[in-house]
């Protein structure tokens, strides 16, 4: 249990007089908080804990006093029966916390930190969020000394009966707030005891999500459709179709990709999210959206047209807010596109990376597939494609179902 007293610290003011402290004790370590007073040493009765009646305001005083102890009092018990591990440090910040040290004080500093890294992708999926856990405290601050499990259950509850949002975005919530959490650490604000997320504490669990790809009936659908009318829808299946040829590529890659990418029959780049550098081939039907791109003269370089609005192509957090407008864009063409070639499927730019996954299946060894997806750990891949491979598991029921 932690103990807290009214002490005076015995370092003066330059008047000579004693500031009147709490004094916070846990496990033998103490922390002190200044109450904004200070008393002559010969006014205050240190067994009692009060201001002598030598003192002129003594009982204006000593009710602030009695006041701000069972107040502390009150806030030490209510974490300490909250939380199992308190540490002082955490007692401290949860009376008093320091200009900066409140959670959406740290929840700011974090997303400009995302801005200043040029994490527009990152802040663009954040912000909303944080401003979503604001809403359920009621625009009020709060300490991290109050992020309990109990706190995160009950937001949980509020996404799920005030939203419609789906278990794998909901839990999306949580990990920004432990995101802000790790930020708070980094800047000493906490200590990892302080956060509520951890072993034995509030869980992130992500429900298991199937991914599907197209088949190669399908793909044709889309290889066929009669779009030359239509320049813009004609556009968009040219870049799910480039995501495609070239082992699934992520869309952010596509619509950076240079001229100078291609030479001597071959694609060299570098993928965004991991910085992976490597090559790959350049096969008949890639060369023919390739070469038919290749006539126009877009700025900087370009192969597509989709970023050259942006002034500087250097400029990361413009690129990925440009990135994110057509993404948007892409996305509604790909959607009609669907429907006219009567697939069921969601046609998403990123179910580009899934077909190439779907149609590589058992054909391809998974280090080989591993340097396509460019995935910096086997295992990665191993657990992606085991949504593709089905080889071993259907040749098991065949052998017992004939």
């Amino acid at each position: 249990m932690s103990s807290v007293k009214i002490v005076v610290r015995k370092k003066p003011n330059k008047d000579g007089t004693l500031p009147l402290c709490l004094r916070i004790t846990k496990d033998r370590k103490s922390t002190f908080v200044h109450l904004g007073y200070s008393v002559k040493e010969s006014d205050w009765d240190a067994n009692l804990q009060r201001v002598r009646k030598s003192h002129p305001n003594s009982a204006r005083l000593n009710n602030f006093l009695i006041s701000k102890l069972s107040e502390n009092t009150d806030k030490t018990l209510e974490l300490e029966t909250r939380k199992k591990d308190v540490t002082v440090r955490a007692i401290r910040q949860k009376i008093k916390p320091k200009v900066g040290e409140s959670f959406f004080k740290q929840a700011d500093d974090y997303l400009e930190t995302l801005t200043k890294r040029k994490k527009y992708n990152i802040r663009s999926a954040d912000e909303p969020r944080i401003k979503q856990f604001k809403k359920f405290m009621q625009n009020r601050d709060v300490a991290f000394a109050d992020l309990s499990v109990g706190l995160m259950e009950k937001f949980k509850t509020n996404l799920i009966e005030m939203t419609n949002l789906g278990e794998r975005t909901i839990m999306n919530h949580f990990v920004v707030i432990r995101s802000v959490c790790a930020h708070a650490r980094k800047n000493g604000v906490i200590t990892q005891e302080m956060s509520p997320f951890g072993k034995g504490k509030f869980q992130i669990k992500f429900p298991e999500s199937a991914k599907i790809g197209l088949e190669p009936a399908e793909i044709k659908e889309i290889e066929d459709i009669d779009l030359s009318s239509e320049p813009l829808r004609d556009h968009a299946r040219n870049i799910w179709l480039t995501s495609y040829y070239f082992g699934g590529m992520r869309v952010s890659d596509v619509l950076r990709l240079l001229k100078a990418d291609f030479q001597n029959g071959r694609l060299y780049y570098t993928m965004g999210k991991n910085d992976k550098t490597d090559s790959l081939p350049i096969l008949e039907k890639a060369f023919a959206i390739v070469d038919k791109y290749m006539g126009q003269d877009y700025r900087h370089g370009l192969l597509f047209p989709d970023l050259q609005e942006v002034e500087d192509i250097n400029d990361a957090y413009e690129v990925e807010k440009r990135i994110k407008t057509r993404v948007g864009a892409l996305s509604g063409h790909l959607k009609i596109i669907a429907e006219r070639a009567g697939i069921k499927k969601s046609l998403s730019m990123h179910i580009a990376r899934h077909s190439f996954g779907n149609n590589a299946g058992d054909k391809i060894p998974l280090p080989i597939l591993q340097k396509i997806f460019r995935h910096k750990h086997i295992s990665t891949t191993m657990n992606y494609m085991a949504n593709f491979r089905h080889a071993d598991v259907d040749n098991a029921f065949k052998l017992v179902l004939g």
